[in-house]
């Protein structure tokens, strides 16, 4: 048995928050994404699979579904979809998406009272911007991310993939796990609204707390930081370049470990001196310390340093490559990959950020079905009442 197995959720979505159903989906939830006759737009979003041009980005985004296509101008399918809606205990929808186009929510909020409707828009129905359009670049402009990114030199740089999306992603699977377990418990559903504007603000860490208490760091010269690449607010956590590749750095949270590893190394130079154990001098010694770590990396072979950091308690990080993760051991280890299918061929892929052990996340491929309106019922398996 899975986690969800018996919750019913209907996919309404669009790139904006489709990765909260995979989540739902990849739980184990019962999950139906309809599609009009015209097709899901979401089925032409690259890359591709070279043999047969199938989406290998919508084959990720959309495991474990049961997909059927529906005409918007038939009344019979716009009866069915209305009466699944209406069946289901969970509706992800997405303001402009094409299937949730053809439903009326609040009708089916009428039928049934205990249903959960998580709606993710751009900027939700409220407020100056609540018209606006915003794919994923400008999203990450508007809601703060692309400011933080790229270095001092550099203008801002897009983060990889959908970052964005996938962060509002993951607050509709919040969000819809909030509701069922209120509907649940009080026989009540609920309407949320997830605007992804709100997301990536509430993930931006450190920027707003800069903003508004920046006097109480010693380190500010301004209400805002300077784009600087990786290095962390603090300057305590920085990419440094040593033999063969390049370390994440920080002598966090045991700098006194730090200081005698650097001592055994006979690399600590003047870090014994008194004046660093003055009263206000420990930001002067940490950025000493993160001076002579910079020099000290440069002349150590990368791997090196980051397993003797890990064995010390040092938590080092080495950076990897897209092709050094895909060959990673540790992921390899958990069996964390997955098995995708496109037609006859089988591909490895990314699997689940989870893993429950009672309940086993299983990547399935999805599955079309096709039997006209009349028996769509009954191969979602619903039945036509609740």
């Amino acid at each position: 048995m899975t986690a969800l197995e018996q919750t019913r959720v209907i996919d309404l979505t669009d790139a904006r928050s489709i990765y909260g159903a995979k989540l739902l989906a990849d739980l184990g939830a019962n999950t139906v994404r309809p599609e009009t006759t015209c097709g899901d737009p979401l089925r032409k979003r690259g890359p591709f699979d070279q043999e047969s041009g199938e989406s290998l980005w919508y084959l990720y985004f959309c495991t474990n579904r049961k997909h059927f296509k529906f005409d918007p101008d038939d009344s019979t399918q716009m009866s069915l979809l209305q009466s699944l809606c209406a069946n289901a205990d969970i509706v992800l929808h997405s303001k402009g998406a094409p299937a949730a186009n053809s439903v009326d929510l609040k009708q089916a909020r009428e039928v049934n009272p205990e249903l959960v409707l998580i709606e993710c828009s751009s900027f939700g129905e409220e407020g100056p911007w609540h018209d606006f359009q915003a794919p994923e670049l400008v999203a990450a402009a508007l809601g703060g991310t692309a400011a933080l990114t790229g270095d001092v030199d550099t203008p801002p740089l897009k983060l990889w993939g959908d970052l964005n999306f996938m962060i509002s992603g993951s607050y509709v699977a919040v969000a819809a796990l909030a509701g069922l377990y209120h509907a649940r418990r009080k026989q009540q559903g609920q309407s949320i609204s997830v605007p992804v504007h709100e997301c990536i603000a509430s993930c931006l860490e450190h920027a707003l707390m800069w903003y508004f208490c920046h006097e109480l760091f010693p380190q500010s010269t301004a209400r805002v930081l300077p784009r600087r690449g990786s290095l962390h607010w603090t300057d305590m956590y920085q990419v440094m370049q040593a033999k063969n590749g390049s370390v994440m750095i920080t002598p966090l949270p045991g700098t006194d470990t730090q200081l005698a590893w650097l001592i055994e190394e006979e690399v600590f130079d003047d870090l014994l001196d008194p004046e660093f154990q003055m009263p206000g001098a420990h930001r002067k010694y940490m950025l000493r310390m993160m001076e002579i770590l910079r020099s000290w990396a440069s002349q150590t072979d990368a791997k090196k340093l980051f397993e003797e950091a890990q064995a010390r308690h040092l938590p080092y990080g080495i950076v990897n490559h897209v092709p050094d993760v895909a060959q990673n051991s540790q992921l390899e280890a958990r069996d964390w990959w997955a098995e995708y299918k496109i037609g006859n061929r089988t591909v490895k892929g990314v699997g689940a950020p989870y893993q429950f052990g009672k309940t086993p996340v299983e990547i399935n491929e999805d599955v079309e079905m096709d039997g006209g309106s009349e028996k769509i019922l009954d191969l979602v398996d619903w039945g036509s009442e609740r």
